[in-house]
């Protein structure tokens, strides 16, 4: 069997404070660097980013990248219009698409192409991620814990809220089985690159006009739709420092505990996250499966208006700006059911 060639994307903006550990999870994987083309988009950074990747030593040492290239953009194009960018220096099979506050296991693409090869229809692999903070790296980045997990990739409930499979929960046996998910999650998700192309919608992977939040939720949901696996692989490990929520949400009191919490998430971020996992529901969702959870639906979004009302109200001063592009995330729509392949059944099946 022949070893494929595989591209790893970052995409990084002011991550002076993740890089270096982020480039030596990369310099130190196990699969042949004579197959791996790494490819980097710094999206505007401030801070000392890009000079410490120019300094790097892989540049310099005995690490034989087939290629290695440094794009720099003028602004920020955002995380997946970025990733996008970098497709168009890729030529893998399969295609690493990375955070900079990731970082990898030893084995994670060795482990990563064994698991796609298994079947041509996994479109994308979600890694078993653990959570991690810098005050974790005190010896070497493979001092890292494994107690605590950041995500195994996205599941979504009939009222279409979407978490993170195991955020925040302490690793255990139900976590080490590798099985099919709803989607996998932005950190550090792998994909068939065919399956990226496969699932373009006028021209893009991601929807551009997401920007930043939700563009991972509304292609996964798209690569349902086209009939494409997604598979949870405890076998491929990896960390990840998020800096949204450290813990998961179980009832209405952990919601109002988190408001000092939220409050240090920027607005715009906020307000893009509300925005785009209404459009990917607009977007995705088959009209049978809305009506028949409508009432589910309908009352986890008074709950969320009424949420943002008290507390976060500035959330919805995009209100105008979703209406605004409305009328576009329908034109989406309308090409992508053209495009899909799966029974409305199919994905209710997901639905928890």
């Amino acid at each position: 069997m022949s070893i494929p060639l595989i591209t790893i994307n970052l995409v990084v903006l002011n991550g002076e404070k993740y890089i270096r550990h982020c480039l030596d999870g990369i310099l130190n994987q196990t699969y042949p660097k004579e197959l791996l083309e790494f490819n980097i988009l710094d999206n505007g950074s401030l801070d000392n980013t890009a000079s410490i990747i120019e300094n790097a030593k892989f540049k310099n040492q005995n690490v034989k990248f087939l290629k290695w290239d440094l794009i720099k953009s003028k602004q920020n194009l955002g995380m997946w219009p970025g990733q996008e960018e970098l497709l168009k220096y890729s030529s893998g099979k399969y295609v690493l698409a990375m955070a900079v506050d990731v970082i990898l296991d030893r084995d994670f693409i060795k482990n990563a192409v064994e698991v796609m090869e298994k079947d041509p229809r996994i479109g994308a692999l979600e890694a078993k991620i653990y959570k991690y903070e810098l005050s974790d790296l005190r010896f070497t980045i493979y001092d890292l814990p494994k107690d605590i997990l950041d995500t195994c990739g996205f599941e979504i409930f009939k009222s279409r809220r979407v978490a993170n499979i195991g955020h925040g929960q302490k690793d255990g046996p139900e976590y080490n089985k590798e099985k099919e998910i709803f989607g996998v999650e932005g950190a550090a998700p792998f994909f068939r690159r065919g399956a990226m192309e496969d699932i373009r919608v006028d021209g893009e992977f991601c929807d551009h006009d997401f920007f930043w939040y939700g563009d991972d939720l509304d292609f996964a949901w798209r690569m349902n739709l086209f009939g494409w696996k997604q598979i949870f692989a405890p076998s491929v490990v990896a960390w990840h420092d998020r800096q949204t929520t450290k813990s998961l949400k179980k009832n209405w009191l952990d919601y109002i505990l988190r408001v000092p919490v939220r409050r240090q998430i920027p607005i715009r971020k906020r307000q893009l996250d509300w925005r785009n996992l209404r459009w990917t529901i607009i977007k995705n969702d088959y009209t049978i499966n809305i009506l028949r959870d409508l009432p589910i639906i309908l009352g986890r979004e008074i709950s969320v208006f009424g949420y943002a009302a008290l507390f976060e109200p500035k959330v919805l001063l995009e209100f105008p700006n979703f209406l605004r592009l409305l009328p576009k995330m329908i034109g989406k729509r309308n090409e992508i059911m053209k495009k899909a392949t799966v029974k409305p059944e199919d994905i209710r099946r997901w639905f928890n």
